[in-house]
């Protein structure tokens, strides 16, 4: 489990208005913590159009490398730190570019310069 994987994960149970379901996830912690239990991932979305204009949110273009099947946003805002247990499969992997996208934006949500 690496940096920049795209994984099919078990977000359930959830609460309020926290991201639902079993839906892909991208893994963005360090490679040096793999060895970690935890996981620190950003939930994948159906792109919306209204997205556009929210800077956490990343556009994420089906390829085959990346296994998506929909055009998908990976909304930064939704990034939490989930148990190893939750990731079901291995979809694929992301773009370096795109990766560098969902760095950007956590930057941004997160408040780091």
């Amino acid at each position: 489990m690496r940096r920049g994987e795209v994984w099919q994960v078990n977000l359930d149970p959830t609460m309020g208005a926290e991201i639902k379901k079993s839906r892909p996830c991208v893994i963005v912690n360090q490679d040096a913590l793999a060895s970690l239990l935890l996981k620190i991932i950003v939930p994948l979305t159906t792109w919306n159009e209204r997205f556009e204009n929210a800077p956490w949110h990343v556009r994420v273009k089906t390829t085959r490398q990346n296994g998506l099947k929909t055009e998908s946003s990976a909304d930064t805002f939704q990034v939490r730190s989930i148990s190893a247990k939750r990731l079901v499969k291995k979809i694929g992997v992301l773009e370096p570019t795109v990766l560098a996208d969902i760095n950007h934006a956590l930057s941004i949500s997160l408040a780091i310069d």
